[in-house]
């Protein structure tokens, strides 16, 4: 059960990508900031990550993708989740996106991305104005 009032991250690796320590680094991040996170490692599919995040209950899902494959990855999170009626959990990405994909990834529904030069601390606060306290959190 999740800690009363806490921003649940899912932080994924979708696809081939082999590398993640820019992805434990925002997870640590994302825990000193206060938020409750899952890690679900490297090489994920899609399919994977969205069910991780249904299950899990979070309410946005972090992508990281070094491997070039995010145009395809990122909007198939999202479909899946749309599909499986999630469309709350919204969708955020990172790691190395050209700046003319974001566009296209914005319109396919990833709400954020954050690519290379992007601080920790744009990441956390960007999580913490976009997603919505969680009601238990409003009583305090």
């Amino acid at each position: 059960m999740a800690a009363e009032g806490k921003i649940r991250v899912l932080v994924a690796k979708p696809g081939l990508d082999g590398h993640d320590r820019g992805a434990k680094v925002l997870a640590l991040a994302l825990r000193d900031a206060g938020m409750e996170v899952i890690y679900t490692g490297l090489r994920q599919t899609a399919e994977q990550i969205a069910t991780a995040a249904i299950q899990e209950d979070v309410d946005i899902v972090g992508l990281s993708c070094l491997s070039g494959a995010h145009m395809t990855l990122f909007p198939r999170v999202v479909e899946l989740l749309r599909e499986r009626g999630a469309d709350d959990i919204q969708v955020i990405g990172g790691g190395i996106i050209p700046e003319s994909d974001v566009p296209e990834l914005r319109a396919k529904g990833t709400a954020a991305i954050f690519g290379p030069g992007s601080s920790m601390e744009e990441i956390v606060r960007y999580i913490q104005e976009h997603v919505p306290k969680n009601e238990a959190d409003e009583s305090d």
